[in-house]
């Protein structure tokens, strides 16, 4: 099998721009003709649709801390025909968790070493010159094993800003593959410590464009193309996540937007039927179903339709009477007994779980989750164990049901947000990635 040629798009931190160069440099790719296949290291779910919308490639998480060696060759094999690869890391470059996952502790150059992929480092000099090349030297430096393909310089404010700086990293011996003018309308739209959307950007194909158009002015593409490296694709490849059913009805729109990709591709590729619905058109889930999945988003923007939604919460409850219904994060919140919204006002959701949650005081939940199921969930036996990741403000009011699992940190530190279930009706607040690997 060919190399599986490519580039991994970082930063020293978040905030420095990375994901404006990642879908400038994915359009710009797929305008001169190439097939472009995306990836997002780490557990973020907002970038993988911004990446698709970017190059027309559905992008990949690959994570080292979540996913075993086998997961991780079936989801590198995604490149399998793909020109060249372009990752967008998460956080800093070695931000990851301080207890080994399944592969390694989650950071993007994990995901850059594995890969054979060089680092662009996207570095921010504002209220700098020379001495950004010492933070992009040190990074270099720091793992002497990390491929380096060279720097972008971000927010650059004049000429001779950018000539000083690059002084700096001539005297650094770092190749500067470009250098990007200070422009406050690069900044894409954020919710949350994060993106919004790309389903809510008013017009993201305008604005990815013009991201393009940006670096080809003020980089070296041709430079950029020629750094791409990469090891073999993988000899043998295990198949993606199994189903959890074979008719799938899944809510999608606005309010319920994210499921990994890699989960849908392997429930596709099995076999399963995805049929998609829209609880905020007041749309109920598909009567002949196996089961319904309600993914996470953000339903307590969408509050008020969803409790006015009659026709959607009497299809959940039909259906909760035989057959599974399972939600994660904002699914988990609108199959409970109703959501608070941040100014206070209470919204009656599904009530087949007799969770209560607020936004009203919110408290920021963040980290890798471990998860032993105390009692089954679709496609996955008590006892098993899954790995995934949570990311919400939301607080517990009330959570009368029972856990669905013990659930513990990266670090194995328990957290109380165990999930529960009731009858044919589960939900947990982690999105779940995969099931361990057996040793």
């Amino acid at each position: 099998m060919s190399d599986l040629r490519g580039l991994m798009v970082s930063a020293p931190a978040s905030g420095t721009g990375k994901t404006t160069v990642m879908l400038g440099l994915l359009r710009a790719l797929s305008e001169d003709g190439l097939k472009v296949q995306p990836f997002k290291s780490g557990p973020d779910y907002i970038d993988p649709a911004f990446h698709l919308a970017a190059c027309g490639s559905a992008s990949f998480n690959f994570d080292t801390w979540a996913m075993g060696p086998g997961l991780l060759n079936a989801v590198s094999a995604r490149a399998t025909g793909a020109d060249i690869c372009v990752a967008e890391g998460s956080m800093g470059l070695y931000d990851g968790v301080a207890t080994r996952g399944q592969s390694g502790f989650g950071s993007s150059a994990e995901t850059a070493r594995r890969m054979g992929w060089p680092v662009i480092l996207v570095v921010d000099v504002g209220g700098q010159a020379q001495s950004a090349a010492a933070t992009a030297l040190g990074f270099q430096a720091y793992d002497p094993d990390l491929p380096f393909a060279g720097v972008i310089l971000n927010r650059v404010a004049s000429p001779r800003h950018e000539r000083l700086t690059r002084v700096g990293m001539d005297k650094a011996g770092l190749k500067v593959l470009g250098a990007l003018p200070r422009r406050g309308d690069l900044t894409l739209p954020e919710r949350h410590l994060g993106l919004i959307q790309a389903v809510e950007h008013p017009d993201l194909d305008a604005a990815i464009a013009g991201y393009a158009a940006f670096l080809r002015e003020n980089t070296d593409l041709a430079a950029i193309r020629a750094a791409a490296a990469g090891v073999p694709g993988p000899a043998s490849v295990s198949p993606l996540p199994s189903p959890p059913a074979q008719r799938i009805a899944l809510a999608q729109d606005a309010a319920f937007s994210f499921t990994y990709p890699h989960l849908l591709e392997g429930w596709r590729a099995a076999g399963a039927e995805i049929l998609p619905f829209s609880p905020l058109a007041d749309e109920a889930p598909d009567a002949g179903a196996d089961l319904v999945w309600l993914p996470g988003g953000y339903p307590e923007l969408h509050a008020g339709r969803l409790a006015a939604a009659a026709t959607f919460r009497a299809g959940l409850r039909k259906h909760a009477q035989t057959r599974p219904v399972h939600g994660e994060c904002g699914g988990y919140m609108a199959l409970g007994a109703a959501l608070i919204d941040k100014q206070g006002a209470r919204h009656e959701m599904a009530g087949l779980l007799g969770l209560v949650t607020s936004y009203e005081k919110r408290k920021f939940h963040l980290g890798y989750r471990r998860a032993v199921l105390n009692a089954p969930l679709p496609g996955h036996a008590p006892g098993a164990a899954l790995r995934g990741h949570e990311f919400h403000y939301s607080t517990i009011l009330e959570q009368p049901d029972a856990p669905l699992a013990q659930v513990a940190d990266a670090d194995g530190t328990p957290v109380p947000e165990t999930g529960s279930c009731r009858g044919h009706a589960s939900g947990t607040f982690f999105h779940l990635i995969t099931a361990e690997e057996a040793a």
